[in-house]
């Protein structure tokens, strides 16, 4: 039985609530109205703390998907990832997903109100340093305010090193009462980048220009690039409305939509899959923060 302290934020304005839980990597577990749930519970709390199954909001960090080797080389040092190591987690074909920080108990509250929370992580803990050598605190605030759920996330470099800024979120976002087949799907212009059967891009990509289209049993795995500040992806059906923005600072997306369960994954990313190892990122550097932020409306 699992017995962690929840923070619970409620909206001033409207009967919306959010819920985290810090000591279980500051994910976020529910966003209700009423009686009606809009984060996919997935596997649940239980299966995220003990394997790392994803659900709610979990962040992805140091980076978001999947990389395609267990290394990765910046300014010329190797990096190497040993599954059961340091945080590091492999999907079933060995590679390395989602980062080291799934369900990390070391995030400490550093301010609270009724609608927001704040969040740091001291990333200058050997063992994190094992698979991401770059010193530097994690700042989360999340905020709830006019039906808007806010996550903004900042990287402080602590040392000389810059921080690669490869990290995402994964919100799986639901629509109580309304089968997944009747929902409708919205995105902005972008650019499809084509994966592999392991997931990884192969290069190759593709413009897409913004669409509007009813989700039905549509499987989704893809990546884009090309995302712009303020892009808004919106999932609608009967009465309720889903917007996931992009404010600022996430350039990338992943839409997961897995076959027969009625939930999509809307994936803020600060760069493209893979590229710890291709390059391409932006960095934090020192002396100069980086802040992302991206927000979910239900309306």
């Amino acid at each position: 039985m699992l017995d962690f302290e929840t923070v619970t934020l409620t909206d001033p304005a409207s009967s919306l609530t959010a819920t985290f839980v810090p000591g279980a990597g500051m994910v976020g577990t529910s966003l209700t109205d009423g009686a009606d749930e809009f984060l996919g519970q997935r596997r649940g709390l239980e299966a995220y703390v003990a394997r790392g199954k994803t659900m709610g909001i979990p962040i992805l960090y140091p980076w978001a998907n999947r990389l395609s080797a267990n290394h990765y080389e910046v300014d010329g040092a190797v990096v190497t990832l040993t599954s059961g190591a340091g945080g590091v987690r492999t999907d079933d074909h060995g590679a390395p997903m989602h980062g080291v920080l799934a369900a990390y108990p070391g995030w400490l509250v550093t301010d609270r109100t009724a609608n927001s929370v704040t969040a740091a992580l001291d990333f200058g803990k050997p063992q994190l340093l094992a698979s991401f050598p770059f010193p530097h605190v994690l700042t989360q605030r999340v905020t709830l305010e006019n039906r808007r759920l806010t996550i903004e996330t900042t990287v402080r470099p602590t040392a000389a090193a810059s921080v690669p800024l490869c990290f995402g979120y994964h919100p799986y976002l639901t629509i109580p009462g309304v089968p997944r087949g009747q929902w409708t799907l919205t995105t902005p212009a972008m650019r499809h980048l084509p994966v592999d059967a392991t997931g990884i891009p192969t290069g190759t990509h593709e413009q897409r220009s913004a669409s509007s289209e009813q989700l039905g049993d549509t499987a989704y795995d893809d990546g884009f690039d090309q995302v712009p500040d303020g892009a808004v992806f919106t999932l609608v059906a009967a009465d309720r409305r889903i917007d996931v923005t992009f404010e600022t600072g996430y350039p990338a997306a992943q839409l997961f939509a897995p076959p027969g369960d009625d939930l999509i994954g809307i994936e803020p990313m600060a760069a493209p899959t893979d590229s710890l190892r291709r390059g391409g990122y932006r960095t934090a550097a020192p002396g100069k923060p980086e802040t992302a932020r991206f927000s979910i409306t239900v309306s």
